[in-house]
């Protein structure tokens, strides 16, 4: 009879008493350690926390793979990535896809020095080109894939080797290789390091696929359509908290996208294909 009255009592109490404010995860699979993830979204997490009522809490992940790991054990459940990780967490993790994150003049090049014996991109047969980070969306797949669109395959009609930016800069000046392949922002800040220097672009990709934020798979659709809803009704609000950190003045003039499905990505598949990617199981180093 206690137990009974007992019970009855806990569950008077639990349908007067509010709801506790579900908490929100999110993680971003480019920035280390929580310090840096609080100067980077610490706007925007107080921004989202705002314009969905939910509590939103900062998860740093150490790298691409632990995000995924962390997202499929339910540890996470936002994470914002790059396109080229995306297409490999899709096949990870079966994220959600939530709204796309776009970046102005984000887009692949090929550039020379501009009094250098390279004149077109038939020049570069046979040649060397750098690219940056292997597996990076800008500084690798782009650049790779603009030089096959432009009938230049893949580290067989020239030598592909990956050096630091500012280190293919100088090996550009000492003529050790024709070219860099390098994205927009990029190039600003090598004609930038290297004053006296002139580039010229040879050739530019099409603009990249966005940035995405996705969720892991078995969020509720409940609390998936109260965040989607909030990118498209308080955008302006959720991009201001964004541009409180300095390294994202890369979305500075873009916007959340909500039309976004996963074919937008295909484009990036075929990056990875023409870098001789064949699946999508596994983080390209």
């Amino acid at each position: 009879m206690i137990r009974t009255v007992i019970a009855a009592l806990a569950l008077t109490i639990a349908s007067v008493l509010p709801a506790v404010a579900e908490t929100l995860k999110f993680a971003v699979t480019d920035i280390e350690g929580l310090e840096a993830l609080q100067q980077e979204f610490g706007g925007f997490e107080k921004a989202l926390e705002k314009v969905t009522g939910l509590d939103v809490e900062l998860f740093p992940v150490s790298s691409r793979t632990s995000a995924v790991e962390a997202m499929n054990s339910g540890q996470i459940d936002l994470v914002l990535t790059g396109p080229a990780e995306y297409v490999v967490m899709k096949e990870l993790a079966e994220p959600k896809i939530v709204v796309a994150w776009q970046r102005p003049d984000y887009f692949a090049q090929i550039a020379a020095l501009s009094d250098g014996p390279i004149r077109s991109l038939e020049d570069l047969k046979g040649k060397k080109v750098s690219f940056g980070s292997v597996g990076s969306t800008s500084q690798h797949l782009g650049p790779a894939q603009a030089l096959t669109d432009a009938g230049l395959n893949y580290n067989a009609d020239y030598e592909a080797v990956i050096l630091a930016r500012n280190v293919a800069a100088e090996a550009l000046i000492r003529g050790d290789i024709a070219a860099i392949g390098l994205n927009f922002s990029h190039l600003a800040s090598v004609r930038k390091a290297f004053p006296d220097t002139a580039f010229t672009v040879l050739a530019r990709g099409r603009d990249l696929p966005n940035d995405i934020l996705v969720a892991r798979k078995d969020i509720s659709d409940e609390v998936l359509q109260k965040v989607r809803v909030a990118f498209v009704e308080h955008g302006k609000e959720l991009m201001d908290g964004v541009l409180q950190g300095e390294d994202n003045q890369k979305f500075k003039g873009g916007f959340f996208l909500s039309d976004v499905k996963d074919s937008d990505y295909d484009y990036v598949r075929s990056m990875y294909r023409t870098i001789g990617v064949d699946t999508f199981k596994d983080f390209v180093n």
